[in-house]
């Protein structure tokens, strides 16, 4: 069993056990009303009787319906908490991938977000320490197939992963985190596709 299957064991039981403990205590609670209810219906009328029987029926049956509606609050809440966790590590594992691996997807990400037309690109500290040899070669040639050109930017954006392509004063952020955010409900959704059906 993986960490993450261990995790959402965990989680979908520990929303049981809430829920089984809210169950219990709304059944005891109904159980003390039932019983009340019935010694007071046994001294009143019939009348008294059939409206205290009807009115614990009704409190039943909405303690009931509030614990139901508690647990899947809790279930939902768990199972979004999974999903933004397995996101978050998938982010970490884009990051962390090998120069090689990383620096093909940021080539990838070149080729789509390239302009036609001049500009800079910029790239965190750390990317360009790392950069592979003949990768300037290669944003100048992405660049050029779609008829512009791009030089690399000297000021700090601040850019932790990825790249920042600016075009006229205007910025295209394609860090790694821009791309995750941009595309959280498609991929929260994957996730959820293939951890909860």
């Amino acid at each position: 069993m993986t960490g993450l299957e261990k995790m959402k064991s965990q989680i979908l039981d520990e929303a049981k056990a809430t829920a089984d403990s809210k169950i219990q205590e709304a059944e005891n609670q109904a159980k003390e009303i039932l019983d009340t209810a019935t010694q007071e219906a046994a001294k009143a009328a019939d009348g008294i009787s059939q409206k205290s029987a009807a009115e614990i029926a009704n409190y039943k049956e909405r303690v009931a319906s509030s614990i139901d509606l508690k647990k899947r609050t809790e279930i939902l809440k768990a199972k979004q908490e999974v999903i933004a966790e397995v996101l978050e590590k998938a982010y970490e594992t884009v990051c962390a991938m090998d120069t090689e691996s990383y620096f093909a997807l940021l080539e990838k990400m070149l080729d789509k977000y390239a302009l036609a037309q001049e500009g800079e690109i910029y790239f965190s500290a750390a990317d360009r320490e790392r950069m592979p040899d003949g990768f300037a070669a290669k944003i100048e040639a992405a660049a050029k197939a779609r008829g512009g050109s791009l030089k690399f930017g000297e000021e700090d954006k601040k850019v932790t992963d990825g790249f920042i392509l600016v075009y006229g004063g205007v910025e295209e952020n394609c860090t790694i985190r821009a791309m995750f955010d941009a595309k959280k409900d498609e991929l929260s959704d994957c996730v959820y596709q293939l951890l909860f059906l």
